[in-house]
C-alpha cells in the first residue's frame, strides 16, 4: 500500500474522533443526553471516553509517517518542529481557558486542558520515539505504565484508585496550584492534569508504534496485525482492570491499554475498508474533518464561549438566558423535546462545521500547527 493510501484511513480515523469530540462535548444541555455520550462517572469506559485516546493515537501514527523525513531520528530540526508545535498547541490551549477574556482572573485560570495534553504527550512522545529503537519504546512505555500503577498504589490515600484519593490531585496542586485545576469534579481535581499526562504519553507511542507496524507489514498482513496487537491490548486492559481500574480521570495503565487495542481494531476495519475494499465514499466526511483537526476543536471551543459569555437574550419571564441556552430551547428543545433536542442540537453543530471544513477542503487549505 502507498503511504497516501494509507494515510487516507489514517485522517478518516482522525476525523471521525474530532467529530465524535465535539458531538460529545456540546449537547444542548448537559441535563438531557443520552447515557452513551457521557463518561463514565469514574472507572469504566463508555464510548464517550473512547474519543480522547483515540485522537492521541492517530497523533502517534501520524507522528511515524511525519518523521520519516528526518530518519526517525533525534536532529537539530527535528528538535525545532517538536518544540514549536508543543508551545503552540500548549499555547493555544492556554488562550481557550481564558477566552473570551472577559473578567480574566489569572488566580484561578485552568492551566492544563486537552489541548495541552496533547502539546506534552506529543512533545514528550515525539523525543521518546525519535530516541529510541522500537524494541526499547516498548519497555520503556511498559516501565512507564507500571510505575504510574505503582506510584498512584504507593502514594496514594486509603482508597487510591479515588477521586479523592488518588495522588494526582495532590501532584497538580502542588505544581500548578488548586486553583489552576478543573473545579468540575466537586473537588479541585484535573481530569488532563500534569501527573496523569506521564501515562498518556505512552498512548501516543503506542500509536508511533503502530504506524511502523503498518508501514513495515505486507499489504495482505496489516490488517490481520493489527487485530491481533489490538485483541491483545484489550485483553491486557481488561485483565489489569482487575488490580488497576480502567479509569478515565487518572488515565490508567489498563486504560491506555484497553483504549489503545481498541483503536487498533477500529483502525484495522478501516484501513480494510477504505484501502483494501475501496469503500471509500462513507468515509470522505471524516475524512474531510481530519484534514483540519485542531482548527475546527479550537473553533467549536472559541462558538461555545462567544454564545455562552458575550451573547444573552431573555426569555419569556424577562429573565436573560445566554445564547447557547436560548439557541437549544428555541431551535432545538421546542420541537425534538429536551433529550433529542440537545442530541439534535450538538449534530446541528457537527453539520455547520463540516461545511467548514469541506469549504477549507476543496479549496486545499490545510491548517497546520
Amino acid at each position: 500500500m502507498a503511504k497516501s493510501q494509507r494515510l487516507m484511513a489514517l485522517d478518516a480515523f482522525r476525523g471521525l474522533t474530532i467529530a465524535a469530540m465535539i458531538t460529545v462535548n456540546t449537547p444542548g444541555s448537559w441535563s438531557h443526553v443520552y447515557a452513551p455520550l457521557l463518561h463514565a462517572k469514574w472507572n469504566g469506559c463508555t464510548p464517550t471516553d473512547l474519543v480522547f485516546p483515540f485522537f492521541l493515537f492517530a497523533v502517534g501514527v501520524a507522528m511515524f509517517f511525519a518523521f520519516g523525513k528526518f530518519n526517525h531520528e533525534l536532529s537539530a530540526d527535528a528538535g525545532k518542529k517538536i518544540l514549536k508545535r508543543t508551545v503552540l498547541i500548549f499555547g493555544i490551549g492556554l488562550l481557550m481557558n481564558a477566552f473570551p477574556f472577559v473578567h480574566i482572573n489569572i488566580e484561578n485560570l485552568r492551566i492544563m486542558g486537552v489541548l495541552q495534553r496533547i502539546a506534552l504527550a506529543y512533545g514528550l512522545g515525539s523525543l521518546l520515539c525519535l530516541t529510541f529503537s522500537k524494541s526499547r519504546l516498548l519497555i520503556i512505555s511498559g516501565l512507564i505504565l507500571f510505575a504510574y500503577w505503582g506510584l498512584i498504589h504507593f502514594l496514594g490515600g486509603d482508597n487510591p484508585y479515588s477521586l479523592e484519593g488518588n495522588v494526582t490531585t495532590a501532584f497538580d496542586a502542588a505544581i500548578l496550584g488548586e486553583s489552576h485545576l478543573y473545579q468540575g469534579f466537586g473537588i479541585p481535581f484535573d481530569p488532563e492534569g500534569l501527573f496523569s499526562t506521564l501515562p498518556a504519553i505512552v498512548t501516543v507511542v503506542l500509536g508511533y508504534l503502530t504506524g511502523s507496524l503498518i508501514s513495515s507489514s505486507e499489504r495482505k498482513m496489516i490488517v490481520p496485525k493489527l487485530f491481533l496487537f489490538g485483541a491483545i491490548g484489550v485483553i491486557a486492559g481488561l485483565i489489569w482492570n482487575l488490580g488497576f481500574p480502567i479509569n478515565k480521570p487518572i488515565w490508567s495503565s489498563s486504560y491506555v491499554l484497553y483504549t489503545a487495542g481498541l483503536a487498533q481494531l477500529v483502525m484495522a476495519v478501516m484501513i480494510f475498508l477504505i484501502d483494501m475494499m475501496d469503500y471509500k465514499k462513507w468515509a470522505h466526511p471524516f475524512l474531510v474533518f481530519g484534514m483540519n483537526p485542531l482548527f475546527i476543536y479550537v473553533l467549536s471551543i472559541v462558538w461555545v464561549k462567544v454564545i455562552i459569555y458575550l451573547v444573552h437574550f431573555s426569555d419569556a419571564s424577562g429573565k436573560s438566558i445566554t445564547g447557547y441556552a436560548w439557541l437549544y430551547k428555541n431551535a432545538f428543545a421546542s420541537w425534538a423535546g429536551p433529550l433529542n433536542g440537545s442530541l439534535f442540537f450538538a449534530l446541528s453543530h457537527i453539520v455547520v462545521y463540516w461545511l467548514i471544513v469541506l469549504f477549507l477542503y476543496r479549496k486545499r487549505i490545510f491548517i497546520k500547527i
